[in-house]
Formats: C-alpha cells, sequence, structure tokens
C-alpha cells in the first residue's frame, strides 16, 4: 500500500494507530476491546483511532463471528510506504521514528530478562561510508529483498518456523551533510568508520537468569 495522500498521512502519524496497525499485522483481525487489553488503552479510545483508520484505508472490517455485537477489524496491507518530501511525511517519519526509538530503549532495559539466546541474537549496527545516490538506492533494494521471505510470513504467504517470535528491525540510511572536502578528496585512507554491529549478549556481571 503507497500512502500518497496528505490527509492520510496526517492521520496515521498517531503513536496509538501506528501501534493499532502493528497489532493487528501481529495478532490478525480484532475488535476494539481485544486491541485495548493488549495496547493496555481503553476500548473507547481503540474504537475512535480504528474508524479513523478505516477513513483512509488502513483498516477494514473483518468478517464477524456468532456475536452480531462484535466488530472485528483487519489490516488491509502490512507493507505501507509513503511519498517522502512533503510536510506530511516528514510528520508522520517524525512520529514513526520517536516510536521506534522507544521500542530500541524498552528492549535495551528489559533484554536483560530475555532468554540468553535472544539476547546474544539481539544487535545494533552502523557504518559511515562514502557511497553515490545510485549505491544508496541499490543498497535500499538489496535490505527490501533480503527482507521479503520474513515479511511473507506476516502477510500469510509463507509460514513461521517453530520457536519464531515477533522482532523489529528498522533500516533507516541518512545522507550526511557534504563537507566539500570528502567530495574532493575522496574518503580519508583509514576507510569507513564503523560501529558495529554491537551484540546484546549478557554483561559480564549479570547473574544467572
Amino acid at each position: 500500500m503507497r500512502v500518497t495522500d496528505p490527509r492520510a498521512m496526517r492521520a496515521v502519524a498517531h503513536p496509538l494507530r501506528l501501534d493499532l496497525l502493528d497489532l493487528l499485522a501481529r495478532i490478525g483481525p480484532a475488535t476494539a476491546a481485544t486491541c485495548a487489553r493488549h495496547l493496555g488503552t481503553s476500548q473507547a479510545s481503540c474504537s475512535f483511532h480504528l474508524r479513523q483508520l478505516a477513513k483512509y484505508g488502513f483498516v477494514a472490517e473483518a468478517p464477524s463471528s456468532t456475536d452480531q455485537r462484535e466488530r472485528p477489524w483487519k489490516i488491509v496491507d502490512v507493507e505501507q510506504q509513503w511519498s517522502p518530501g512533503t510536510p506530511a511525511a516528514a510528520e508522520f517519519e517524525r512520529v514513526y521514528i520517536e516510536r521506534e526509538a522507544v521500542r530500541m530503549l524498552e528492549w535495551i532495559e528489559g533484554r536483560k530478562h530475555a532468554p540468553e539466546e535472544w539476547r546474544k541474537a539481539g544487535f545494533t549496527s552502523t557504518v559511515t561510508a562514502p557511497m553515490t545516490a545510485e549505491e544508496l538506492d541499490e543498497l535500499g533494494e538489496a535490505f527490501r529483498k533480503l527482507m521479503e521471505p520474513y515479511a511473507d510470513r506476516i502477510a500469510g504467504r509463507a509460514p513461521a518456523p517453530e520457536g519464531a517470535r515477533f522482532v523489529r528491525i528498522l533500516t533507516n540510511a541518512s545522507p550526511l551533510p557534504s563537507t566539500g572536502d570528502t567530495e574532493k578528496d575522496g574518503p580519508e585512507k583509514d576507510g569507513p568508520e564503523k560501529d558495529g554491529p554491537e551484540k546484546d549478549g549478557p554483561e559480564k556481571d549479570a547473574g544467572t537468569e
């Protein structure tokens, strides 16, 4: 689903609405009451925000169960893309990135309680390197292709293996301000600066779980 309408981007630029979309993608069709229990908020609030998401085509009513009083909602598309470069897109990206930062900090705070295999598997990785716009575009496409088999699982196109859990993977490439000297003289001889990957294994002073 490609979002181009500025009104739709403004509508989805809300933390609870993003939480609702993420929840429906993970658990499937759900009522406002079910969403409220998962997200720790009120049913009335979830109901209102689900209707707003439906207004702009992000969610739709799902077939109801035997209880006709229930109104389950389903996500229309688990993959959303938006057109950058507009004020509405900038606002959406700001809310989105702030929300993702909170999630990463929550993992840092709570990973000591996670099983050891997940503490070791989680990672943070950063690299700063000179590249052309064409190379950056190719890198983004390579990342998308790398993630396709895993995205197929949440879209219902492929089964998830036993022992799988949901993992949040955020990719971002931010061109840095031009220095002039780098463009003229090329990269320094020491090569690209690398800060990762930093593995999230247990700290040395941590006791046994």
